[in-house]
């Protein structure tokens, strides 16, 4: 083989190996409304890249393909900043807009093969198709008022759209999911979608899980239950953190009180073991370059933006094994075999059955999630077997009760920047819009993981 092949191919082998790590990044500032264009994108990777006290953040996730404040399908002018900055991207098609808006979702990610070429498509981690479209038509999705969904076998019609399109391109190879909340994932009513993925993202907050000690004592174990029940029920199919986080400051969720002290426990406990392990993009570097918004999780200042975190960002004193240990939810269960806590078995149950309160939010009686799914595929009391963490056990039966539970409800955006606002502050921006939209469900999901272990 000639040198210049042996070049190629241990560079195919460095892509197709390499760990991202990185940042979400929305189409507009935080005030929803101000569109970001390369220069405002370049001194945001510029900023990742420098932070004080760590490195290694060269990927962004993005919402979108198409650039905010255009009038045709222009692609996102993250694009020639990620080339300038060497910083490799996430991509994001938009899927909550209907047919017409896959198409222009499409027609930009065509636009930019063509009009950048290998520049642009060496730096591709990933393409998402979507993001959360299946929490939109979930019960929680409707109530919070969260705009527009859509369905698991639509979601799958398009994935299977974006690789015909990008057949024979420079990005044919390019590794295919969806970005949807950790309570997506574990209903198997969205079976299609997994089957459609070559990955899964999951968007996971234990701060909004306000149904549960969401203490920042906590936040690391309900996390790591989150991501488990996740792992246990799309097959091995490797999984992604597409977002989370612990906000810097706002107002108190239950036991979850923001502040830089806690982000901090959160960012140690949750950010650090899967840094260079798991591919993960945190939410979020900035959410304050236009407003202040509540609560934000932005790591640094935006305005003016600057690489000086709010928090000590090493990892050095942190143990690789600080996220490995699920929640110590207290309630009696079986997992395998043996007496033991219900946390051990939440990520297996959840998984497999999830068994909800009838009077819960979520109850359905065959019915899926979404009000368009036919009867059969939800969530209803069951037993079943579960892997918990640690194995694989067979649970009993379990029933429980429960009354409903309110949460306080945000605002969701499309990645252009026009919103539909609920109770609760709002904030109009893309990715901003995106994450707290997705957390409200958490809040349910705990619920359901809740009675799961019972």
């Amino acid at each position: 083989m000639r040198s210049s092949g042996l070049l190629a191919l241990a560079a195919s082998l460095s892509t197709t190996t390499a760990v991202y790590q990185g940042f979400n990044y929305g189409s507009t500032k935080s005030d929803g409304t101000t569109f970001r264009y390369q220069a405002d994108f370049q001194s945001l990777f510029q900023t990742a890249k420098n932070l004080v006290g760590t490195s290694g953040f060269t990927s962004a996730r993005l919402y979108t393909m198409i650039q905010g404040g255009s009038s045709t399908n222009e692609p996102t002018q993250a694009i020639p900043a990620a080339i300038a900055e060497d910083t490799t991207l996430l991509l994001g098609l938009w899927a909550s807009g209907g047919e017409g808006g896959i198409e222009a979702e499409i027609s930009a990610l065509q636009s930019a093969i063509t009009k950048y070429g290998t520049a642009f498509t060496s730096l591709v981690a990933g393409i998402s198709v979507g993001s959360e479209d299946l929490y939109r038509i979930s019960p929680t999705g409707i109530a919070a008022h969260s705009g527009y969904g859509a369905d698991p076998v639509t979601i799958a019609s398009y994935i299977s759209q974006v690789r015909t399109a990008i057949a024979g391109t420079p990005l044919s190879g390019a590794s295919i999911g969806h970005v949807d909340t950790w309570t997506a994932w574990v209903n198997s009513s969205n079976q299609a979608v997994i089957d459609a993925c070559d990955w899964i993202g999951m968007d996971a907050y234990p701060y909004f899980q306000t149904t549960q000690a969401n203490s920042i004592q906590n936040g690391p174990g309900l996390f790591q239950d989150a991501l488990s029940a996740t792992q246990a029920a799309v097959g091995g199919k490797p999984v992604w953190v597409t977002e989370t986080g612990w906000p810097v400051s706002g107002s108190t969720a239950n036991l979850a009180v923001p502040s830089a002290a806690n982000a901090k426990t959160y960012w140690d406990a949750v950010g650090c073991p899967l840094f260079g392990k798991t591919n993960t993009w945190w939410y979020t570097l900035t959410d304050n370059d236009a407003v202040q918004t509540n609560p934000s999780f932005g790591i640094v200042d935006g305005n003016p933006l600057s690489t000086t975190p709010y928090f000590d960002l090493s990892c050095s004193a942190v143990s690789s094994s600080s996220s490995s240990t699920p929640s110590t939810t207290t309630s009696s269960g079986t997992s395998g075999g043996s007496s033991g806590s219900a946390s051990a078995s939440i990520s297996a149950s959840v998984a497999s059955v999830v068994s909800v309160a009838t009077n819960s939010p979520l109850a359905s009686s065959g019915g899926g999630l979404s009000p368009s799914l036919g009867a059969g595929n939800g969530i209803g009391s069951a037993s079943g077997t579960g892997v918990a963490p640690t194995g694989t056990g067979t649970g009993s039966s379990g029933s429980g009760s429960g009354s409903n539970s309110t949460a306080t409800l945000k605002t969701t955006a499309s990645p252009t920047g026009s919103s539909t606002s609920s109770s609760g502050p709002a904030i109009a921006s893309a990715n901003a819009a995106s994450h707290l939209a997705s957390s409200v469900v958490g809040a349910i999901g705990a619920l359901i993981v809740a009675a799961a272990a019972l």
